[in-house]
């Protein structure tokens, strides 16, 4: 694991839209994604907002460093999707659960599978900088 400090850039550019005037473009190496505030609070349901962002860096870390775990102990893994979910108090996210789905092309011990994603947990960056819980309850 590198131990060296890194730097992570994105790009938010503010698109002054008459009739959604949160919306945003965020631009993350070359793919840009339309972007608003979540429509709770007066942005556009159809555009990812910074809260739905957040979620899913957590719930994309996690699931690079499980398959990273999977694919050096040799457990071929054929699917993982996440439907992952945070809460929030109104100011503050309070929890972030992940709910992961894993298919492999092996037999795979529960023991084994709890502990890639225990392992996985531990190693994520992004769940190691929050200062609240992020569970992790893998589904059937």
């Amino acid at each position: 694991m590198r131990t060296e400090a890194t730097v992570h850039r994105a790009l938010v550019r503010w698109d002054q839209e008459e009739d959604d005037i949160r919306a945003h473009t965020v631009e993350l190496a070359a793919q840009r994604l339309a972007a608003s505030s979540a429509a709770e609070f007066g942005g556009n349901a159809d555009k990812a907002n910074p809260e739905e962002m957040f979620v899913a860096s957590l719930s994309s870390c996690h699931m690079l460093w499980f398959l990273a775990l999977a694919r050096g102990e040799r457990v071929p893994v054929t699917a993982y999707e996440d439907h992952s979910e945070g809460l929030m108090d109104g100011s503050k996210f309070t929890r972030v659960v992940l709910r992961p789905r894993v298919a492999f092309d092996c037999d795979l011990e529960e023991e084994q599978l709890r502990s890639l994603h225990r392992r996985a947990h531990q190693r994520c960056f992004i769940a190691n900088s929050v200062n609240f819980p992020v569970d992790v309850e893998p589904r059937e």
